[in-house]
C-alpha cells in the first residue's frame, strides 16, 4: 500500500482537536441555598476528576473521522498488476488505405498485427478491423484465434483514403455498444494527411488505451505524382483544339527540383511525352493537344516517369468517349421563335459536350421517335399530342430525360404536359418589381459548383418577369425565386428524369439568356439530361456512380450490368436490378451498361492527398495517444507511481476511505446528539 500525496499526512496533527474539544467541557456546580455557611469547613476539592476524558465513544468517532480525510486527501492505493490483458478488449486495426502501397509498409503492417495476434492469451477477446477508404469492422469481439487470424489475413490492400477521423468515430460507437476497457493497436504508416481538421474527431473512448506501430519510418519521403487531370469526357472533334485538349498538373511532395517525363497514353500507346520542370515541392502544367482518339470509347492515362518509391500513384486514368454529334430534339410551341434561338446558342457555344439542335413544332410530332435523340426539350410547348406524349412517357421509363420550359403558353391552358396536375397560378412581376433567383441548389447537376461565387453564383443578377405556380409533387426542387416560387423542379420518372422550368428560355419573361451564366446552365443541363457525365471520364475512388434515377421504380426493372478493374461483377445479380449507385472501391476503369442500354467507361483515380507520404508528427501522436485519459491530478499520479514501480498500476482507495468517513460521520452525529439530551436533563 502507499500514498499519491504523503504531505496531507501531516493533517494527523489536528488529532488533538478532539481531545482538545472534550477536555474544554466545564465542570458547572449547581448552588445550593443554606441558611449560614458558619457550620461549614473550609477546603479544596481535587479536579482530577473533571480533567478526565469522558465519552470515549464520541471522541473515538471524531478521531476516527478527522483521520479518514486525512488519508483521503493522502490518496492511499495498493498496487495491481499493470495489465490485465484476459480482461480488456483487444482491437487490430490495420491500415489498407492507398498510400500503404509504397514500399513494403503494408506487408510489414500485416505482418507485425499477425505477430500481435499470435501473442496474445487465449482468454482475451480480440476484435479486426481494416482502416481504408472506410472503416470496415471484420470481426465481433471473440476469443477463436483461428477466425481473427483468417480475418487479419483476409485484409487486402485497398486505394482509398484513410481517415483517423473515421476511426475515432467507429471506436467510440462500438464502445457505447460494448462497454469496457479496450487496448487498440493501429498498423498503420500514421499519414498526415489522415488525420481530420478537427482533433476532437480522433478522440477515442477513455477506457481505450491507443498504441501506434508506425511503418514506413518517420521522415517524409519524396514523391512525385499527377495530382489532376483535365480531359474531355465527350469528343466529337480531334481537330478543335477548344475541346480536343488534355491538362496535367504534376506535383513534386516534399522533393526537390527535377526534370520529369510526361507521358500520354491511350489505349496502352505512347501518343505524345514532354518533359517538365518540376519546382521543389512545386507543380507544372502539361499540356497535351489534338487528343486523337478513335470513335468509341478510349483508355487513356498520363503517366510521370517519376522514379520514386511509390509508382503506383504516377499515372491518373481517364476515358474518352468519340462518338458523333448527338441530336436534341427542341419542340417549340406556336409562335415561340426566340426559345429556339437563344438555347441553340447556348448548346452551341458549351464547352464541355457536343450536341446538334433539331427543331420542331408542337403539330409536328406525331411521327417522331424520341430514343434517337440525346434528350428532349419542350420550349413553350405545352399541348402536345397523345401519341408523342405517350412516347416520351416511354421514352423516360427506358432512361431518356426531358425538359419542359412552361414559357407565356402555361397561362393559357390547363393541364401540364407529362408533369401532370394544373398551373395552379402566374405571376407577372412587371407591375410589383422583377424577380431574382434567390436560392439554387448547386449540389444539382445543373447548378453543380463548388465554389459558387458571389451573387449566389451570378444567379442573383437574372430577373424574372413571369413565372408559373405548380405542384411540385414530391420532385426535388433545384432552384427558387426569391419569392420563394420553384424555378427548377426535377422528379425521377422510369429510369430517367423530369424537369420542369417554370419560366421561359426567351427574353421576354426572363432576361436569362443574356447573361453569361446562361450557356454554364444549358452545358451542365445538357450533359445532365443526355447522361453524358456517367458514360466517360474519370471519378475519384470511394466515390459513387449513379446506375439508375433516384427514386426511380418499375413493375419490371431492368438490369444494370458493372464490370470492376479486376474484370469482376462486384454488383449480384439482385442488386443489379434495385441498386441506385455502386462505390468505386478500386482504382482503374470501370465498364457499366446501363438498363436504358447505354454502355459506359469510367476511370477511378485515388484521391491524391494519399500521395503526400509525410507522417503525422511525433508530439501529435503522443497527444493522439494521450488524448482519452482524464485530465486530472490523478492521472499524473498515478502515472508516477506506476513508474516506481514497473510492471504494476496503483488503484486508488479515495473513494472506500470518503466512503468510510461518510458513514463514521453519520455515527458521531448520532451518538453526540444523544449525549446532548442526557446532559440537558442533568441541568
Amino acid at each position: 500500500m502507499g500514498f499519491l500525496a504523503p504531505w496531507f499526512l501531516g493533517g494527523l496533527a489536528a488529532l488533538g482537536v478532539p481531545v482538545f474539544v472534550h477536555l474544554l467541557r466545564r465542570h458547572v456546580a449547581v448552588p445550593r441555598p443554606v441558611g449560614s455557611l458558619m457550620f461549614f469547613e473550609r477546603g479544596t476539592q481535587s479536579s482530577r476528576k473533571h480533567r478526565r476524558l469522558k465519552h470515549l465513544l464520541l471522541f473515538a468517532l471524531r478521531a476516527a473521522l478527522l483521520l479518514l480525510v486525512v488519508l483521503a486527501f493522502a490518496r492511499p492505493f495498493v498496487r495491481r498488476p499493470a495489465s490485465d490483458r484476459s480482461g480488456r478488449l483487444l482491437l487490430l486495426v490495420l491500415d489498407n488505405s492507398f498510400s500503404m502501397r509504397a514500399g513494403t509498409r503494408f506487408a510489414d503492417a500485416k505482418r507485425d498485427a499477425l505477430a500481435l495476434l499470435a501473442a496474445k492469451p487465449a482468454s482475451q477477446r480480440a476484435q479486426v478491423i481494416a482502416l481504408g477508404g472506410e472503416v470496415q469492422v471484420l470481426t465481433q469481439p471473440e476469443t477463436d484465434a483461428t477466425q481473427l487470424r483468417t480475418a487479419l489475413e483476409g485484409v487486402q490492400q485497398g486505394d482509398g483514403r484513410g481517415s483517423f477521423g473515421e476511426l475515432g468515430r467507429v471506436v467510440r460507437t462500438l464502445h457505447e455498444g460494448t462497454p469496457g476497457a479496450a487496448d487498440l493497436h493501429l498498423f498503420s504508416d500514421v499519414q498526415r494527411s489522415a488525420a481530420p481538421a478537427n482533433f476532437a474527431d480522433m478522440v477515442l473512448p477513455q477506457e481505450t488505451k491507443l498504441t501506434i506501430h508506425a511503418v514506413g519510418g518517420t521522415a517524409a519521403v519524396p514523391n512525385w505524382t499527377v495530382a489532376s487531370v483535365d480531359a474531355p469526357a465527350e469528343l466529337a472533334d480531334t481537330k478543335d483544339t477548344k475541346r480536343s485538349r488534355v491538362l496535367a498538373v504534376v506535383a513534386g511532395l516534399n522533393t526537390p527540383a527535377a526534370a520529369k517525363d510526361v507521358l500520354l497514353v491511350v489505349n496502352g500507346k505512347v501518343l505524345a511525352t514532354k518533359r517538365v520542370d518540376v519546382p521543389a515541392n512545386g507543380r507544372a502544367t502539361v499540356e497535351f493537344a489534338p487528343l486523337d482518339v478513335g470513335y468509341g470509347f478510349s483508355h487513356c492515362e498520363v503517366r510521370v516517369d517519376a522514379g520514386d518509391s511509390f509508382p503506383q500513384d504516377d499515372a491518373s486514368v481517364f476515358a474518352v468517349r468519340r462518338s458523333d454529334p448527338e441530336r436534341v430534339l427542341f419542340v417549340r410551341g406556336n409562335g415561340d421563335t426566340r426559345s429556339e434561338l437563344y438555347f441553340g446558342a447556348a448548346l452551341q457555344a458549351a464547352a464541355q459536350a457536343s450536341f446538334t439542335l433539331q427543331a420542331v413544332a408542337a403539330g409536328q410530332t406525331e411521327d417522331i421517335d424520341p430514343t434517337r435523340f440525346a434528350f428532349v426539350v419542350l420550349g413553350d410547348a405545352v399541348s402536345l399530342s397523345p401519341i408523342f406524349e405517350r412516347n416520351l412517357r416511354d421514352y423516360m421509363g427506358k432512361g431518356g430525360s426531358v425538359l419542359v420550359a412552361l414559357g407565356t403558353g402555361a397561362g393559357h391552358h390547363a393541364d401540364l404536359p407529362l408533369w401532370g396536375g394544373q398551373v395552379r397560378d402566374v405571376k407577372e412581376y412587371t407591375h410589383g418589381g422583377a424577380a431574382t433567383v434567390g436560392q439554387v441548389d448547386f449540389t444539382h447537376h445543373a447548378f453543380a459548383d463548388a465554389q459558387p461565387g458571389r451573387d449566389n453564383g451570378g444567379w442573383a443578377g437574372t430577373t424574372v418577369l413571369y413565372a408559373a405556380v405548380v405542384d411540385p409533387a414530391n420532385a426535388r426542387v433545384a432552384a427558387r425565386l426569391s419569392d420563394g416560387t420553384p424555378l427548377l423542379l426535377d422528379r425521377a420518372v422510369g429510369e430517367g428524369h423530369l424537369l420542369l422550368f417554370t419560366t421561359g428560355f426567351d427574353n421576354l419573361t426572363n432576361d436569362l439568356p443574356l447573361h453569361p451564366v446562361f450557356v454554364a446552365f444549358v452545358d451542365r443541363l445538357s450533359r445532365y439530361l443526355s447522361g453524358t457525365d456517367r458514360l466517360s471520364g474519370s471519378r475519384r475512388v470511394d466515390s459513387y456512380l449513379q446506375l439508375r434515377a433516384a427514386g426511380s421504380a418499375t413493375a419490371n426493372p431492368a438490369s444494370v450490368e458493372v464490370v470492376g478493374p479486376d474484370g469482376q461483377h462486384p454488383l449480384s445479380l439482385a442488386e443489379s436490378r434495385t441498386a441506385q449507385g455502386i462505390r468505386l472501391e478500386r482504382a482503374g476503369f470501370y465498364q457499366v451498361r446501363f438498363a436504358s442500354g447505354k454502355d459506359a467507361v469510367i476511370g477511378a483515380n485515388p484521391d491524391r492527398q494519399e500521395s503526400d507520404l509525410q507522417p503525422m508528427p511525433a508530439d501529435m501522436q503522443e497527444l493522439w495517444a494521450g488524448s482519452n485519459a482524464a485530465a486530472s491530478s490523478d492521472t499524473n499520479l498515478s502515472a508516477n507511481a506506476a513508474v516506481a514501480h514497473p510492471g504494476t498500476r496503483p488503484v486508488t482507495l479515495w473513494w472506500y476511505v470518503m466512503l468510510l468517513a461518510l458513514l463514521v460521520a453519520v455515527a458521531e452525529m448520532a451518538l453526540a446528539s444523544g449525549y446532548m439530551g442526557l446532559q440537558r436533563e442533568d441541568a
